[in-house]
């Protein structure tokens, strides 16, 4: 297949569709997109409120939750324990088919009618005021994967006792922190890795005990990039009172005027292979990625994503050991999903929304435990 130029339905911009990608929408059996790459990732994150709570009372029991989902929005909300409960089947709402109509007609008439959790908290405790968190504990507005003691943090994957920061992987002990890993005790840190008692670094690797510096890698005793005895640079820490808020703005002021000498990388790829994008970690041939955690592999379009994730396009937000996405939102260990938000430990699902442990699913709503499913109806394998 040759290389195709086509014109976005949705902005009307000219997009490029590469021989390449006509090869993985064949193996997942789906036409080429119509959408330019953009308008694809705007409509995704149309279905993904991660940090908006409203006040609302559950469909079910009538007392007042948090909801991500507004009072005045045209959906069933259950809170989270009623909603994971047995106090109710999602397979009372199952319909036939109807070949006449559309299906994303008969779709959206099935997703206003299922109950939805008024938060995505899974397999998680004390996270109540949480929206995206899996296997988390103690977090408070907090979203990410096995996050512990973490409050105003977006995206927090396997970090702990971190605070008002932002995409932090296996980080313990972080405040206003953005985009750091494997890394331990950081204050007003970006870009580092494997950083450890610091505050005020840039794009620093394999640094300790520095101190508003800028791109520097397995370096220790430093301040604004200049080497100290361990004794020296106690004795001169001491003179940064960073908790005088006066002291601090004096800081910042001086290290951003600091930090924008010091030469950029043009991005932020590491130890990877045939990539395009920025932040990307430990991938290979991965193109037009962004925010890539713990590796992806023959992917494109990723957007927050990664966590060993293989085969897939257009996938936001984790993807934890899956393969073979599509225009998905929030995988866990799942493979061959197409067109669907938060599908976790499932196989061959289509259109579908909140499913769990199933496979062989089109078109259906909050199932757990299921297979060969149509809009939410049973059917045998042969039907």
């Amino acid at each position: 297949m040759y290389q195709q130029t086509k014109t976005c339905q949705n902005c009307s911009k000219k997009f490029v569709i590469k021989p390449e990608d006509f090869e993985f929408y064949q193996k997942i059996k789906v036409p080429a997109p119509t959408f330019c790459p953009d308008c694809r990732l705007q409509r995704r994150f149309a279905f993904r409120n991660e940090r908006k709570l409203y006040k609302r009372k559950c469909d079910f029991s009538g007392k007042e939750i948090f909801s991500m989902f507004s009072s005045d929005a045209p959906v069933k909300v259950y809170d989270r324990d009623i909603w994971w409960s047995d106090k109710w089947d999602p397979m009372e709402y199952g319909r036939d088919y109807d070949f006449n109509g559309l299906f994303f007609e008969q779709f959206g008439e099935l997703m206003k009618r299922v109950p939805q959790p008024n938060l995505r908290i899974t397999k998680s405790v004390n996270c109540e005021y949480s929206n995206g968190v899996l296997e988390s504990k103690n977090c408070y507005l907090t979203n990410g994967y096995k996050a512990e003691d973490c409050l105003y943090v977006r995206m927090a994957i396997m970090s702990k006792k971190c605070l008002d920061s932002l995409n932090l992987f296996k980080v313990e002990r972080a405040y206003e922190g953005i985009d750091c890993n494997n890394s331990y005790n950081l204050l007003f840190c970006t870009y580092c890795d494997n950083c450890l008692d610091s505050s005020f670094l840039y794009d620093c690797r394999n640094c300790s005990n520095c101190f508003a510096c800028s791109g520097l890698r397995n370096k220790q005793y430093h301040i604004f990039n200049k080497p100290y005895t361990k004794t020296e640079y106690i004795k001169e820490i001491k003179k940064w009172n960073i908790g005088s808020y006066q002291v601090l703005l004096e800081i910042k002021q001086k290290f951003q005027e600091f930090n924008l000498k010091i030469p950029k990388a043009w991005a932020k790829i590491v130890k990877s292979i045939n990539v395009t994008g920025d932040n990307v970690q430990y991938s290979k041939n991965c193109q037009s990625c962004f925010g890539i955690r713990d590796g992806a592999e023959d992917c494109k379009y990723l957007f927050m994503a990664g966590l060993l994730l293989k085969d897939s396009y257009d996938v936001n937000v984790g993807a934890v050991k899956s393969e073979l996405l599509y225009e998905v939102i929030n995988s866990v260990e799942s493979q061959n999903i197409l067109a669907s938000d938060r599908i976790q430990h499932c196989f061959n699902v289509a259109y579908s929304v909140n499913c769990f442990s199933c496979s062989n699913l089109f078109g259906c709503v909050s199932l757990r435990h299921k297979q060969y499913c149509i809009l939410n109806k049973q059917y045998t394998k042969e039907e």
